[in-house]
């Protein structure tokens, strides 16, 4: 209550400083909720590369994939280490996505089963169920958390997938990754759908039962990735083959670059409001001098002083801090919920963040009280007295 008190007695100049830092804290929460959300997405997909290489022509991860022969599965199976290689079918879930801060909506298609028990990245079904080798030849989806909110899917309901209506079998768990923005179909019918992307020259000439836009391949047990890329460039050249040490090294900078520009943001708008605590404090304590002599005088040491005036200054900083985190973390709810209709979910705020910007503005606010506390533990009690 004496901590209340004090900051009171300078409403406005208080409410100023705590605004300041408030900001900062704000900026904090919703950029490193943007980064964590970067860094999770990142993080899936290291995780879906870590025991697979992914075969194809052009970079998967710029979306710029050209159609291959579907007959390549055949040469890279006979590929010595290789266990089983599968055929899947990627392409733009609409032509006008715009852009997007997060993953692009996709079509996936996919071979039921074919992976043989090999695929360790596990997807679970919230709704409905997950496709299945029958589903070959129908026109059914699964679609992604964010994707099903996107279209408003419901289970035995239908969606207009690039002109073609599919019935929706199933809606994914969220995975805060990848998946969520997926549209997953069998093969066979995103076949047909890519097909009708391409120029109608190329187009023409192509069936689109032979047509791939990547391959998966699952090493045999022992077989490092690195070591099966060596063979695939060696046995099938002119292909892209990527493994999970390439996909960290082609994203893992990009995300640690982009968190560390948020962060920095954020910290330089922290420092700003820190600036304005030391001011806060300095001030308070001038105008508290003859309190200070008085405290002095009558037996209060040096300790006493520093710590009480190190105190307020950290609660300045914690009522700053909790005013932050809430209005940060109104915004991204506010920010996620509007983006959820276009299927596009950009903050992730974790315990994590939340604890450290209240940890963090603290912090701040007891380190821009502590030179002003020296300060005042150093007064003479004599010629504290006497000031006017």
């Amino acid at each position: 209550m004496r901590l209340l008190r004090d900051l009171g007695r300078r409403k406005l100049r208080s409410g100023l400083t705590i605004t300041g830092i408030a900001i900062g804290i704000m900026a904090l929460v919703v950029f490193g909720s943007m980064a964590n959300k970067m860094n999770t997405l990142i993080s899936g997909g290291s995780t879906y590369y870590k025991d697979k290489l992914v075969v194809t022509i052009g970079s998967q991860i710029s979306g710029n994939t050209q159609p291959l022969s579907i007959a390549t599965v055949a040469q890279i199976n006979k590929v010595d280490g290789v266990a089983i290689a599968v055929p899947g079918v990627e392409m733009l879930i609409s032509d006008s996505t715009g852009m997007s801060m997060g993953v692009t909506p996709m079509i996936t298609g996919i071979l039921p089963g074919a992976d043989k028990g090999l695929e360790t990245f596990k997807m679970d079904v919230a709704q409905g169920r997950y496709l299945e080798i029958t589903d070959l030849g129908s026109p059914v989806v699964v679609m992604g958390s964010d994707i099903a909110a996107k279209y408003h899917a419901t289970i035995g309901g239908t969606v207009n997938l690039r002109g073609t209506d599919f019935k929706v079998v199933g809606i994914l768990q969220p995975t805060l990754t990848a998946p969520d923005q997926e549209a997953i179909v069998p093969i066979t019918e995103a076949q047909k759908l890519y097909v009708e992307t391409l120029p109608p020259l190329v187009r023409s000439k192509l069936e689109p039962s032979e047509v791939a836009t990547s391959i998966t391949v699952y090493p045999k047990a022992g077989v490092l990735p690195e070591t099966l890329k060596q063979r695939i460039d060696a046995s099938v050249p002119g292909y892209t083959v990527m493994t999970g040490k390439d996909f960290d090294a082609e994203l893992g900078a990009i995300g640690s670059v982009f968190s560390a520009v948020l962060f920095g943001i954020a910290l330089l708008s922290l420092a700003v409001g820190g600036l304005s605590t030391v001011n806060t404090m300095a001030m308070s304590v001038a105008e508290r001098t003859r309190e200070i002599g008085i405290k002095r005088a009558i037996g209060a040491s040096r300790w006493r002083i520093r710590r009480e005036i190190v105190a307020e200054s950290a609660a300045i900083g914690l009522i700053s801090g909790l005013l932050g985190l809430a209005i940060g973390a109104a915004l991204t709810y506010l920010f996620n919920d509007m983006g959820r209709s276009s299927g596009n979910v950009l903050f992730l705020l974790t315990p994590q963040t939340a604890f450290t910007a209240i940890g963090f503005s603290t912090g701040l606010g007891a380190l821009a009280g502590f030179v002003p506390a020296f300060g005042a533990s150093r007064l003479d009690p004599v010629t504290a007295l006497r000031y006017e």
